[in-house]
């Protein structure tokens, strides 16, 4: 039986022989959008081999896509940690008894979801010299961003998932002496962070590709270094765009797969 059949009824044969039908047709409709990419692509000679031989050289990788690749990764992991702990420190906060901590926290948490991820990476450049009369790196301001946007959404998923525990939990660890910190240091957290993994995993996936947005503020990551650098002395810009959405492709698709195997752990 389907892991998903609590979630719809399975279909019965027309339903599926639809299904089919349809999987066909949009099959279909994707191979002639392709097909169409191809050949407009093809006229402008975007598939000429002087223009994707350069991304198969040694010193294009180690000039450009791998310096790029770290710059992305080494903000991505800073954000991830940074954000983690942000979501975990407010979300606790949101969930406490007390009102004058618990609403602040929603109040900081709630602005910084609405404010695009853009705008925080944009005024940590620029805004940083105004408030504190420094100027912060590209890498800062890109992490700054990240932790902020990012770690109120996480904040709201551990939330959602101490919330979603069983009441009992709670209260049997009041009756076995526990006291508030406790409960929710080594009851609920250890709880619901397990039960919100493969959630927490795909926000760190949107995180991810979310550092690009440091294009904005010249900080050296993989987006940066593929439009600007490749494409700057090859002329390449389709080619370099392709191979940076690729490498995307591939980290992203590699954290979906632990997504969903840390979600099938947790069915079991």
């Amino acid at each position: 039986m389907s892991a998903y059949t609590n979630l719809y009824e399975a279909p019965g044969p027309r339903g599926i022989a639809r299904n089919r039908m349809l999987t066909a047709a949009v099959a279909l409709g994707l191979l002639a959008v392709a097909y169409v990419v191809y050949v407009r692509f093809d006229a402008k000679d975007q598939w000429a081999a002087d223009k994707w031989l350069p991304l198969l050289r040694g010193d294009v990788w180690a000039t450009f896509i791998l310096p790029g690749l770290a710059g992305t990764l080494s903000a991505a992991v800073a954000g991830v940690v940074l954000a983690g702990l942000f979501g975990i420190v407010f979300a606790t906060a949101r969930l406490s008894e007390h009102r004058w901590i618990r609403v602040p926290a929603a109040v900081v948490v709630e602005f910084f979801r609405a404010v695009p991820l853009l705008l925080l990476i944009f005024f940590a450049f620029f805004g940083s010299y105004v408030l504190i009369g420094v100027n912060i790196s590209a890498f800062a301001a890109v992490v700054f961003g990240l932790t902020l946007y990012n770690g109120s959404v996480i904040a709201e998923i551990i939330r959602a998932g101490v919330l979603s525990l069983p009441k009992g939990q709670r209260e049997a660890a009041y009756a076995v002496g526990m006291r508030k910190g406790q409960v929710m240091r080594l009851v609920l957290l250890p709880q619901a962070l397990k039960a919100m993994l493969p959630a927490l995993v795909s926000q760190f996936i949107v995180l991810l590709k979310d550092s690009a947005l440091g294009l904005i503020v010249g900080y050296d990551e993989l987006v940066d270094r593929g439009l600007n650098g490749i494409a700057a002395n090859f002329s390449n810009v389709i080619p370099a765009a392709i191979l940076i959405a690729a490498i995307f492709i591939v980290i992203n698709m590699a954290l979906d797969r632990l997504a969903h195997r840390l979600g099938a752990a947790n069915q079991r």
